[in-house]
């Protein structure tokens, strides 16, 4: 079955657009509460980030919802992760996240979570699908849903993600600069650390709907940098708008992204003898990460990109650690999905036992030179653009490697939305990636011009 409303992370799309309007969100919310419905459980917790017209689509998804029987719960702005947890402890039947997550406020989508706080099975996104083209229905008035508020939530998931930090630990002596890109995570993420005894200082934690990863957050760290170098701070911690996403600073200033994150939590349990199995990264999971595991004989592989297929590997192959280099990190032993404040306690946590800094722990592991270059192409072949049918395209490829030397990698993708092929190189010279990689961008473009 083709699918029309679900991607590899939920329903998104700009505001005011399909399926991102009043009328399709309600729907929806029907369709999803008439699956749910079938299967017993009659709760639904529904959590949204700062994007303005988080209001207006809280209210749709509740009506559709509730037009099927489903009773919601409503946690207001909430992390895409605390909604995961949540919904798991309260045992619902599904949590629904108001988010477009790292995208600016005038776009917003949907994440569904099972009751087990996990991304819903391939199964129920097909059949809230087919649900989607019958004609729209209401239950007898005395069957209807109702709505209420949680008022606790966020102390419940501030009291999970301590939890998660070593009890022998605390994070006093340690200044930390927060930046919760004026998001879900804005109150939530500075109480989580000072409890834990840091001194934090709070930026984008002022939202105001329109600016929600606006120059701020995991996507925009030259903010949070600027602001470590000015405070003297230990470290810095960059969420993005839905705090499923992590990037760091360290005390010198210095961007750590999520393959420098992942490195850092995998080497201490490796040490400790803690790390169950490998490590799941994606193609995009820099090859100095890779090589780094290799040395120390941790296992690793590659999924496709998003933290979907980061959490289908880990689970297959039994693992606990997985992540993407834009941040997503999966602590699958303390939670189901990405989450930012729990990925950032497991670094704090490596710092404050070693006694090093996070400059120092991530020293030993030198990322490679990456350039990615986008391709616009005009021609397609049965709706895909085909790669690897065209012999310039593998001669232009098997002569960068040669380039290479077994030193680098080139990795080619075509775009699923855009008439693109993304090309990436890296190698250890910067100069000799950022060639090689046009020589291969400009035998793309000759082949499938």
């Amino acid at each position: 079955m083709t699918r029309e409303y679900f991607g590899t992370d939920g329903i998104r799309g700009r505001v005011g657009e399909f399926p991102m309007t009043a009328e399709v969100v309600m729907k929806l919310g029907w369709a999803a509460g008439s699956v749910l419905a079938s299967m017993g459980n009659r709760e639904v917790l529904i959590g949204k980030d700062t994007r303005v017209s988080g209001y207006l689509f809280e209210s749709a998804l509740e009506a559709g919802l509730a037009s099927a029987g489903i009773n919601s719960r409503m946690l207001g702005p909430m992390p895409t992760p605390a909604v995961a947890y949540l919904t798991r402890t309260f045992r619902a039947a599904a949590g629904i996240v108001i988010s477009a997550s790292h995208n600016p406020y005038w776009d917003n989508g949907l994440k569904f979570f099972s009751t087990e706080g996990t991304k819903l099975p391939d199964e129920t996104e097909l059949e809230i699908e087919a649900m989607m083209k019958q004609p729209m229905t209401t239950v007898d008035s005395a069957d209807l849903g109702r709505a209420r508020r949680v008022d606790d939530a966020s102390g419940r998931y501030i009291e999970f993600c301590k939890s998660t930090f070593p009890s022998g630990l605390r994070l006093g002596g340690m200044k930390i600069v927060v930046d919760s890109a004026n998001g879900a995570a804005y109150q939530i993420a500075r109480e989580v650390f000072e409890e834990l005894g840091a001194t934090v200082v709070s930026v984008g934690a002022e939202p105001n709907g329109l600016n929600i990863n606006k120059e701020c957050g995991a996507t925009a760290p030259d903010n949070l940098r600027a602001h470590v170098l000015l405070e003297r701070a230990d470290v810095g911690i960059a969420l993005d708008g839905d705090g499923d996403r992590l990037i760091m600073v360290d005390h010198r200033g210095e961007i750590v992204d999520g393959d420098e994150i992942l490195y850092v939590i995998a080497r201490a349990r490796h040490e400790a003898g803690t790390l169950v199995g490998g490590v799941a990264g994606t193609l995009m999971t820099n090859l100095a990460l890779e090589h780094a595991f290799d040395h120390m004989g941790i296992p690793f592989r590659r999924a496709s990109v998003g933290d979907r297929f980061v959490l289908e590997l880990m689970r297959a192959e039994g693992w606990q650690l997985g992540g993407e280099n834009s941040g997503h990190i999966i602590c699958l032993d303390r939670v189901t999905t990405g989450d930012a404040i729990v990925a950032a306690l497991a670094v704090l946590a490596v710092m404050k036992a070693s006694g090093d800094s996070l400059s120092r722990l991530r020293a030993d592991m030198k990322l490679y030179p990456q350039v990615l270059v986008n391709v616009p192409v005009a021609s397609r072949q049965g709706g895909k653009i085909d790669l690897d049918g065209n012999d310039g395209i593998r001669q232009a490829v098997q002569d960068a490697e040669a380039s290479l030397g077994g030193g680098g990698r080139v990795l080619l993708r075509p775009s699923g939305t855009e008439p693109l092929v993304r090309v990436m190189v890296e190698g250890k010279v910067a100069n000799d990636v950022e060639r090689i990689c046009n020589d291969v961008a400009r035998a793309v473009g000759d082949a499938l011009d």
